[in-house]
């Protein structure tokens, strides 16, 4: 049975049914083929996870990439190169404008496909499923396992496209637009959608996660890992609750992570910091890191992305001065004694870093202009045509994993006053770092994180370079199961956050963290040479760019656009901002 045939059709379907680009079509042309047995639809369930990459356009639009094209410093007069962007997309969304230019797997039109296109595949194994229970009165434990994955699938792609297309969570924002939330396979060519409220989309999500985690089974898989297996839906469930202010729910979710409330997380941490010295290319560590084998890794999945080029080569757009100082490049309680250098002469640069990020950072800070990227990511490249050279650039996305599900339950355990408990998450992330080849005989020179020293740090000496950023949380989101107010727990709150952005760089996840936080930041943007080239723009706290605006033929098939500030929908809404 020719499974991939019917992933295509489904895939089809979804994306005639959310653009205009099959608008010649008079009747639908269906290429799926029956399903007749559970194998079948276990084997679609393999390849229904998206291949976009959300990664690029939510880390460019964040305050993790800067432009090199812009002054290095305030009054900064130097010369600046005029570098052009890897292509015209990026110069879209780093000005928060409409992306128009680009519709490839790293632009707003792929994550819109691709997270469509999953959820496609996902309700057509649905749809056979409940033809099965209607037909022999239920499911037997196998086919109830693939229901429930599914189910989990359709709430993750969701939750994504909430996160990208939606403006963030909240009783402020209920009435806001939601998306489609698609439940059936489309059988029709531009069916109407409704986009609904915000308030209704996390409605679905939350209901399709709760009832998909009841009746999950990691048996049913070969290679758990590819699949929202059981600690891969809890990841996801403890994010959702993150998000939403759910934090005893999302406390809950990480502990079952874990393996229970008081388990030992040493078992779900990377150990490459010890084995950093076997490993002499930043693709090596992004393999091993992102590798099925590994047990703090909870779910991966390939996607279609040339993100990897995008940081590697000489662009407009990299992650450099005050967001390379505040991630990679970036001191905290526990490790500012630890100085390096780069460049040489009048490029001479002195930074903080933590030593396990020696070796696996390329760096090129030598002039005004530069690029930075961690090595947490590895392209593996597919030929099509070896003779030729062409083929597709892969890289496999480490969606949920054990650090990052430490740093959601550090968070949550200070919104409910549990300072110390966050510190000792903290803790638990930060120490395995240290058995890196680059701490050797300076084990002295750390220091535990403390309520001391995260007061002194992040409240009294502030970093700088926009560690510490205004937060507005409880004006986003009012409602939530805190105990804890904002004010009390401030120092410790943005020490978790600058960990988590430190931990999550180039994933896209900072991006998720400045909306549902509130954080308002500046955009410097353009030439140096002369002062009026020199332009700045700002995202505020309510600005309607947070909510990326729909991809343009979705919009021209009649879904109803995100709102903006003006009436060009092509351009910033700051009249100080312009082309250059």
């Amino acid at each position: 049975m020719n499974t991939k045939k019917y992933i295509y059709g489904a895939a089809a379907l979804a994306a005639t049914a959310l653009s205009s680009c099959s608008g010649f079509l008079d009747t639908p042309t269906d290429t799926r083929v029956e399903l007749v047995n559970t194998e079948q639809v276990q084997m679609l369930m393999n390849a229904a996870y998206p291949m976009t990459n959300y990664a690029w356009p939510c880390e460019i639009m964040s305050d993790n990439i800067e432009d090199n094209n812009a002054p290095e410093g305030e009054g900064s007069q130097g010369i600046h190169y005029n570098l052009s962007a890897y292509d015209r997309g990026d110069d879209e969304m780093f000005r928060w404008e409409v992306c128009v230019s680009n519709t490839d797997t790293d632009s707003p039109s792929g994550i819109w496909e691709g997270f469509y296109g999953s959820t496609a595949v996902a309700n057509a194994v649905m749809e056979k499923l409940d033809e099965w229970r209607e037909e022999n009165g239920g499911l037997d434990r196998t086919q109830t396992a693939i229901y429930a994955e599914a189910q989990v699938l359709r709430a993750y792609n969701h939750f994504i496209l909430a996160q990208v297309f939606c403006m963030p969570y909240g009783a402020n924002n209920a009435s806001e637009l939601g998306i489609p939330y698609i439940t059936k396979p489309e059988t029709t060519v531009k069916p109407h959608y409704e986009r609904g409220t915000l308030a209704q989309t996390y409605e679905m999500i939350e209901k399709d996660l709760t009832e998909g985690l009841k009746n999950l089974n990691n048996g049913i898989y070969d290679v758990p890992k590819y699949h929202f297996n059981t600690q891969a839906a809890n990841a996801f469930a403890a994010r959702f609750y993150l998000y939403t202010r759910q934090y005893k729910k999302c406390i809950e979710a990480c502990n079952k992570v874990f393996g229970g409330e008081n388990a030992d997380v040493t078992p779900f941490l990377s150990k490459i910091w010890s084995t950093l010295d076997t490993y002499s290319y930043i693709s090596d560590f992004g393999r091993y890191q992102n590798n099925i084998d590994k047990q703090w890794n909870f779910l991966l999945y390939p996607t279609h992305s040339i993100e990897l080029r995008r940081y590697s080569g000489k662009s407009r757009y990299a992650t450099i001065r005050d967001a390379l100082s505040s991630t990679i490049h970036g001191s905290s309680p526990v490790w500012d004694t630890f100085r390096w250098t780069s460049g040489s002469g009048k490029n001479k640069k002195s930074f903080t870093m933590h030593p396990c990020f020696n070796g696996i950072c390329i760096t090129n800070g030598g002039s005004e202009y530069g690029y930075a990227m961690c090595g947490n990511m590895a392209e593996q490249f597919e030929y099509t045509d070896k003779i030729a050279g062409i083929g597709y650039a892969h890289i496999t996305r480490r969606e949920f994993y054990g650090e990052e599900v430490l740093l959601t339950r550090a968070e949550a355990r200070l919104f409910l006053g549990d300072i110390d408990g966050a510190i000792a998450d903290l803790d638990a992330w930060e120490k395995p770092r240290r058995n890196c080849p680059g701490a050797s005989g300076h084990e002295n020179e750390f220091s535990d994180f403390s309520r001391d020293n995260i007061v002194r740090f992040y409240q009294t000496k502030d970093p700088g370079y926009g560690s510490v950023k205004a937060l507005n949380t409880d004006i986003v989101c009012p409602e939530s199961d805190a105990t804890a107010s904002l004010d009390d727990i401030m120092p410790y709150l943005q020490c978790v956050l600058h960990m988590r952005r430190i931990e999550t760089i180039h994933t896209g996840l900072r991006w998720f963290d400045i909306k549902r936080h509130g954080i308002e930041f500046d955009r410097k943007i353009g030439n140096s040479v002369a002062p009026d080239y020199h332009t700045m723009d700002r995202l505020t706290l309510n600005d309607p760019r947070r909510a990326i605006q729909i991809p343009a033929e979705v919009g021209a098939a009649g879904l109803q656009a995100n709102p903006r500030p003006t009436d060009d929908k092509t351009q910033s809404s700051s009249e100080n901002v312009r082309v250059l």
